[in-house]
């Protein structure tokens, strides 16, 4: 029983002596690491970043809002992907009259790339859909929601929204 103690306890101190050495040798300039793939602040402003649908019925079927967005840089942003908090809930986006969706949540299959422009000083509109019945009897009570707008090199724009599901 003593040697495997002993053989523990020397796994332990190695694995304690590899980190440490590793950690020592990635800051040894002093710097603090930079993460990979910075993003810069994002040129698209949502003008409304949050909804109430105040109290909605499962029996009333789906509820729907639609979110601007606007471009505030002087260049285009490009839109590379959308999606949900949620599978009772999508999203469309429309710009110069293209539609684009719906688009769900991930890991209810594929959240493609789409690569939608939007150019500087245009507007956008996100038609964001929620289904209270999507969960079932179980889905009654307070519920928050969000839809993310991912873009190319930018910070994503995230908006979201709320409701009191009754039966």
């Amino acid at each position: 029983m003593k040697n495997f103690s002993g053989i523990i306890i020397g796994t332990i101190a190695a694995v304690v002596v590899v980190t440490g050495g590793l950690l020592l040798l990635q800051r040894q300039d002093g710097r603090t690491p930079q993460t990979a793939g910075a993003t810069a602040a994002s040129a698209l402003t949502a003008l409304e970043t949050f909804y109430d649908f105040g109290t909605i019925s499962m029996a009333a079927g789906k509820v729907s809002y639609e979110f601007k967005l606007k471009n505030e840089g002087s260049d285009s942003a490009v839109v590379s992907k959308l999606y949900t908090s949620c599978m009772c809930t999508t999203v469309e986006l429309t710009v110069g009259g293209r539609r684009e969706g719906p688009f769900g949540m991930p890991g209810h299959g594929i959240v493609p790339s789409i690569n939608v422009p939007i150019g500087a000083g245009e507007e956008a509109v996100l038609k964001v859909t929620f289904d209270p019945a999507a969960h079932g009897p179980a889905g009654v009570g307070p519920i928050q929601r969000q839809v993310t707008v991912e873009q190319k090199g930018r910070t994503p724009v995230v908006v979201g929204f709320r409701a009191m599901v009754t039966p």
